[in-house]
């Protein structure tokens, strides 16, 4: 047991770094020698230092600021999400930062088109296997765990609006050409993410076991949802189940499929998308 959790967290940690190579070539050799910003925190880090650079006489690198950014946010999600969860995506910063520093940059020679689809894809390839394997590329992923926690609203919107503010002032400061190829790279990013891991925010899971009330009991030791118990019996063999149903979602995939493989591997599970919950999306 103790040498396949080793294994388990020598995978994870290698999967974070792979995933930080494919967010920091994306960086330096696609995204800033196009002036094309990333998403999320690691655009807003992009376009401050581009700005102070630029204005001030001072001289902030984009992994330096990524790194400061992400530090109230860690904090935020060991308190609030999990350890495990938001451990393994503080690493995958410090990744990120340190090779965003060691990688050079590559200047742009070719069409800013391509370098905005490929650096996109590339970026998105990065945070896909991170949120695979139970991680994530810290920044909003970990404010979206912390919102979808303490109240069901849709953390898509916090996305767009900070996405929104990054595309707005690039245009503004650099020309609005930018601001599309930005928009450009973003869309290319979401479509190879949902492809990788899922496109769904939240996700409604169904596992018909024997092993309901072990199964109950190691979930809610790893996560913090409800879980809806129903009466099934199967048509082949006659017997009696049981079948647990929750709504969980898309960074918490991972956790659930381990726990699942962990307490009845026979289990058959069932995940299908959730467009919308009401009610109290926690457990209490």
């Amino acid at each position: 047991m103790k040498q396949e959790l080793i294994w388990e967290h020598t995978k994870k940690l290698v999967v974070v770094f792979a995933g930080a190579v494919f967010n920091a070539i994306a960086m330096n050799w696609f995204l800033k020698p196009a002036n094309v910003y990333a998403s999320g925190f690691t655009g807003i880090a992009q376009l401050i230092s581009k700005i102070v650079t630029e204005y001030t006489p001072l001289h902030l690198t984009t992994g330096l600021l990524l790194f400061l950014f992400n530090i109230p946010v860690a904090i935020l999600g060991w308190m609030k999400v999990g350890r495990s969860f938001t451990l393994y995506s503080f690493i995958s910063v410090i990744f990120m930062s340190v090779l965003l520093e060691v990688i050079p940059i590559h200047h742009a020679t070719g069409d800013i088109l391509l370098y905005s689809v490929f650096g996109g894809i590339l970026a998105a390839i990065g945070v896909g296997i991170t949120l695979k394997f139970g991680a994530s590329t810290g920044g909003l992923d970990i404010i979206a765990m912390v919102l979808s926690r303490m109240k069901d609203k849709p953390v898509g919107n916090y996305f767009f609006m900070l996405n929104g503010v990054i595309i707005i002032t690039a245009g503004a400061l650099y020309g609005w050409d930018k601001a599309l190829y930005t928009l450009v790279s973003l869309y290319a990013s979401i479509r190879v993410i949902d492809a990788i891991h899922t496109r769904y925010q939240k996700l409604t899971v169904m596992i018909i076991t024997k092993k309901s009330d072990e199964m109950k009991k190691a979930i809610h030791s790893k996560l913090v949802r409800g879980i809806t118990v129903l009466p099934a019996k199967g048509a082949f063999s006659n017997e009696d189940r049981n079948m647990l149903m929750i709504v969980i979602t898309r960074y918490e995939l991972y956790d659930l499929e381990r726990i699942i493989k962990d307490v009845d591997n026979k289990a058959f599970t069932n995940i299908v998308e959730t467009t919308n919950v009401f009610g109290f999306f926690r457990k209490d």
